[in-house]
């Protein structure tokens, strides 16, 4: 039926079970007379199945006639029971049903879509006036924004070094601490555009901090934090081929080029996997400077 009344907007909080939504719909009615004549029926069915039941007893009836009444009260009662079932489908609401039961006077009643759960409603699809078709119309999105998952993407070297369990912050700007959170799953392929794999990190959002859609940037601390050298971001270089080199102090005063591996990057630097040993001199600022002398 068609949507009469809207109760909620994007961003409202509700509770399990709160109203969202007001929609006219025939279902309703159909759906409590169905109830009425399936009460009645099985009453009838039953007193009937009682009567016959005497009768039995005097040798009024054949057993035949009375098992046949007794399954005309058992087919009776399950089809109230069904009618019921349909009623709490429809989240109608309990005293309503209750009036039905006693047989009291029910006023109109208009459908009422109602919360599944507690949470922030994210999305609402429909608006006053739209047609709703049972089991198939989206009309609201809910979501439960006190624990989420960040969508962290990871890049080249620093892909084998964040693991499932590794705990991280993340980063909103604007001044605000870091909030605390946990690597829970790390993708097994790399996207083809990025280049990336994502890693998702969960986290408890109580106070609303992070909102759905929103960009942050993620720290990951290993676990297993990995040993070798370290060498300040800045001293590395990429040439023509786009490897990366530093530039190393010779004995003669001068200085010479040499390809190194990269690993992991940890706050402003990188991790030497192979291509320097500890002891030796780099540079750090100027490489650029070298790099255009050499290329001259």
């Amino acid at each position: 039926g068609p949507v009469s009344r809207l109760l909620v907007a994007a961003g409202d909080r509700v509770h399990k079970g709160e109203a969202l939504a007001i929609v006219e719909s025939p279902d309703f009615a159909a759906a409590i007379g169905a109830y009425r004549k399936a009460l009645a029926t099985a009453r009838t069915a039953r007193r009937l199945a009682h009567i016959e039941k005497d009768l039995l007893r005097h040798h009024g009836i054949s057993r035949r006639e009375e098992d046949e009444a007794q399954a005309a009260a058992i087919g009776a009662g399950a089809d109230r029971d069904a009618a019921l079932q349909a009623l709490l489908a429809l989240n109608v609401d309990p005293g309503v049903i209750d009036d039905i039961r006693r047989g009291r006077p029910v006023p109109s009643i208009a459908g009422v879509i109602r919360a599944p759960i507690a949470g922030t409603v994210v999305e609402r699809l429909i608006g006053p006036g739209q047609l709703l078709s049972a089991g198939s119309t989206a009309c609201f999105t809910i979501a439960d924004l006190s624990r989420l998952w960040v969508k962290a993407q990871v890049f080249g070297a620093d892909i084998d070094g964040v693991h499932a369990g590794d705990l991280a912050e993340i980063l909103t700007g604007a001044g605000r601490r870091p909030l605390p959170g946990t690597v829970t799953h790390v993708g097994a392929e790399v996207d083809a555009n990025t280049r990336a794999v994502l890693a998702r990190v969960t986290i408890d959002n109580p106070h609303a901090a992070l909102r759905k859609g929103m960009y942050v940037r993620v720290r990951i601390h290993p676990r297993h934090p990995s040993r070798g050298l370290l060498i300040p971001v800045s001293a590395v270089l990429r040439d023509d081929e786009n490897l990366p080199f530093v530039y190393v102090a010779a004995a003669d005063g001068g200085f010479a080029r040499r390809h190194v591996t990269l690993g992991t990057r940890t706050a402003g630097r990188y991790q030497i996997r192979a291509g320097l040993r500890s002891g030796e001199r780099i540079v750090v600022d100027g490489g650029l400077f070298l790099q255009f002398i050499q290329n001259q």
